[in-house]
């Protein structure tokens, strides 16, 4: 299903964490979170369901503000500069966000006007992701009568049409067959030291399948932040989600 090459020599964006904390009314969703990923680095940020990490990666994106701290992208912080931040990120939300009532093609086209694609560099890029996601046969059809497998193949295809240096993805196999899964985790494995990958999840086979480092989220708060093999083959890694109640996110 996707190709191996990765296009160009970018080796992805820098993500920098200070501080940063995100309340809702009085609760604490997130608790003074500092950490940093590198360019290149596939990133897995792991945690029972409630913990935080989609309010974490809606930070990243722009998508909220934080309460205190701070977040960036290259240096850039999506607060205030949030046009700088789009043009650096990719975004594949657990939930499917994409418009039913669109063909893949519109869509795709729709994606990258946004990104601020034109004339030949637009064709080219809805071009090359139709053919990157296996996407060609259904780029006529109405993207809501296609299967889930489809919808988030056009979901990846969305969030890469613009190359971006930084891939954010929540849950990316959640509701997949086997076969489905793995060809995401391969695409998502194929961008390995080219582009930064933040990777949300609770699965710990996929994180260990895909990350080369993770910070595990516990009520809003840094659990654990290392390897792979320095957080996950601790004695009882589980204990890292039991140890304390994750509030809602």
């Amino acid at each position: 299903m996707y190709e191996a090459g990765i296009e160009g020599a970018r080796r992805g964006a820098r993500v920098e964490a200070m501080q940063l904390t995100r309340r809702f009314g009085t609760q604490v969703v997130l608790d003074g979170i500092s950490l940093a990923i590198e360019p290149g680095e596939s990133f897995g940020l792991l945690g029972a369901n409630g913990a935080g990490k989609t309010t974490f990666v809606r930070l990243v994106i722009g998508y909220l503000a934080p309460s205190s701290g701070r977040v960036t992208v290259d240096g850039f912080s999506p607060d205030t500069e949030p046009r700088a931040v789009h043009a650096r990120v990719g975004y594949v939300a657990e939930t499917s966000r994409l418009y039913p009532d669109l063909r893949v093609h519109g869509l795709l086209r729709f994606a990258a006007q946004i990104r601020g694609l034109a004339g030949p560099a637009l064709d080219e890029a809805v071009e090359r992701v139709l053919q990157r996601f296996d996407l060609t046969a259904v780029s006529r059809r109405l993207v809501g009568n296609l299967s889930k497998g489809y919808q988030q193949r056009v979901s990846l295809a969305q969030a890469f049409v613009h190359d971006p240096p930084l891939l954010v993805v929540d849950e990316p196999t959640s509701g997949l067959d086997p076969l489905q899964q793995f060809e995401v985790r391969e695409f998502l494995r194929s961008l390995a030291g080219q582009r930064t990958v933040i990777l949300c999840t609770h699965d710990l086979l996929e994180a260990r399948a895909l990350a080369t480092r993770v910070g595990v989220l516990r009520a809003g708060k840094l659990a654990a932040l290392g390897s792979v093999d320095e957080v996950l083959d601790a004695a009882a890694p589980l204990d890292l989600f039991r140890a304390a109640k994750a509030v809602p996110a």
